[in-house]
């Protein structure tokens, strides 16, 4: 058995009533929290390993910040490739034409807007397939054939 001393401290009433709301919810003794807590206040490394945990979480962040900057500029190129050819293949259509044209585009928009809200709901992502399909290229048995004897076809 261990031998305990006894001690006597005085807590402000706020905080002691916040060690007893503890030890019901933990259901351990008060004793065991305080002990508990200075324990954790005198060891010396305390500071160390919180350092070491916010460092990883802050790297792990870094990451994801970094996989997002790059989703990101992805999708910026594809759209702006898409307006470019879009602009430039797309020729004038004559007055008579317009108010059916934007008619047929608002119904094409509604078209988009429903699929874009399936695939968002899915948790389908256009990066996301894209990566896949980059990768399945790049594992294809044609794909390494060609790059084995120097055809680029």
């Amino acid at each position: 058995m261990t031998t305990r001393t006894r001690m006597n401290v005085y807590f402000a009433p706020d905080l002691l009533a916040q060690v007893e709301a503890l030890a019901l919810r933990r259901q351990v003794s008060k004793s065991a929290i305080i002990e508990a807590a200075v324990a954790s206040f005198l060891s010396g490394d305390t500071s160390d390993r919180l350092e070491a945990a916010m460092s990883r979480r802050l790297d792990k962040l870094g990451r994801e910040i970094h996989a997002l900057d790059e989703d990101l500029a992805v999708l910026g190129e594809t759209v702006s490739l898409f307006v470019n050819i879009w602009l430039a293949a797309t020729p004038p259509l004559p007055e008579s034409a317009q108010a059916s044209a934007r008619a047929k585009g608002a119904e094409r928009f509604e078209g988009f807007m429903q699929t874009l809200g399936r695939r968002l709901a899915t948790g389908d992502r256009f990066l996301k397939e894209l990566s896949r399909d980059v990768d399945s290229l790049r594992d294809s048995p044609a794909q390494s054939q060609s790059g084995a004897t120097g055809d680029p076809s």
